[in-house]
Parts: structure tokens; C-alpha cells; sequence
């Protein structure tokens, strides 16, 4: 199975993609992020979204996508930003594969560490770990992206409890 992870952004999103094998070994495929350049229309911004996660599935054909759900404390205008991206991500993976599944900041640290409260570096170190890579993924929200897709690797068995309806 090709899972496609998501950690959302608009100014960059980060993707991983993985494959999982029928034992339920994990493998990276690729990994990076879709950038949109800073001083472009926000709704053109939306589009190179969509557009970069549309190339994603037609060049990798994940069969289930992994998103982190979105989290802000104290930006408020950030996070609105944010979830306007959020929703054409979805959008795009909702027409390209139809499984989409949503994940919380603790739920993936707890299903990667064992810890709902891991900090950036050990989770960036589990995940190097857990794809047998040689260093920590970067940029950041690369590594995010191949967390979020790991969660959904060894969580899917539960999948009803965190799809999108």
C-alpha cells in the first residue's frame, strides 16, 4: 500500500510518501515539500496547492492519504490561512483517492514514540529510524509529512474511528 502523508501549510506543505508491505514493514518513496512564493495572490497560492498535490498522486498513485489535523494557539490569522489550505488539500485528495484520514499533533507522536508530548527532534529521529534513513528528513515539514503517513501505517486497522465521513 502507497500512503501519502500531508503535514498542511500554504506557504509550504510537507509531503511523505511510503509504501507499507503485507507485513507491515514501512519503506520511504519520497519526500519533500510543495512551496508557493510569498508575494503571490493567496488565491493563486491555494491553486499551486492543489496543483502540487494533484502531481503527487498522479505521480506516486498513493492509495489512502494522512493529514495532521490542524493546530494553532496563538495565530489566530495564521491558522485561518492554514485551514483555507487545509481545505483544498483535502479537496484534491478527496477527488484523487477518496481515503483521507486525519490524525492530531499527539495522536502521531503517540503512535510513532509511545509518547503524546515527544519533542521535534525525537520524532524527527524516529522517523529516520523507523525508514531506516541515514539522517533526519528535512526540511521539517518533510519529516512531519513521513510522521503523519507512519501514523497511518501502523494505526489504519482503525481507520473508521479517523476518516473523513
Amino acid at each position: 500500500m502507497i500512503i501519502l502523508g500531508i503535514d498542511p501549510g500554504y506557504g509550504t506543505m510537507g509531503y511523505g510518501v511510503i509504501e507499507k508491505d503485507a507485513r507491515g514493514n514501512c519503506f520511504p518513496v519520497d519526500y519533500g515539500v510543495i512551496k508557493t512564493p510569498s508575494g503571490e495572490n493567496f488565491a493563486v497560492r491555494l491553486c499551486l496547492l492543489e496543483e502540487g498535490v494533484n502531481a503527487l498522486f498522479h505521480k506516486f498513485h498513493p492509495e489512502e492519504a494522512a493529514m495532521e489535523e490542524l493546530f494553532f494557539s496563538k495565530n489566530v490569522t495564521t491558522g485561518i490561512a492554514v485551514a483555507h489550505a487545509r481545505g483544498v488539500i483535502l479537496l484534491a485528495c478527496n477527488k484523487n483517492c477518496g481515503k483521507i484520514f486525519e490524525y492530531k499533533p499527539n495522536q502521531i507522536k503517540q503512535a510513532l514514540t509511545g509518547y503524546g508530548a515527544a519533542d521535534k527532534l525525537q520524532m524527527q529521529r524516529v522517523v529516520a529510524s523507523h525508514l531506516n534513513l541515514k539522517s533526519v528528513p528535512r526540511p521539517d515539514d518533510a519529516a512531519d509529512a513521513l510522521a503523519v503517513a507512519l501514523c497511518h501505517a501502523y494505526t489504519n486497522r482503525f481507520s473508521g474511528m479517523f476518516g473523513i465521513k
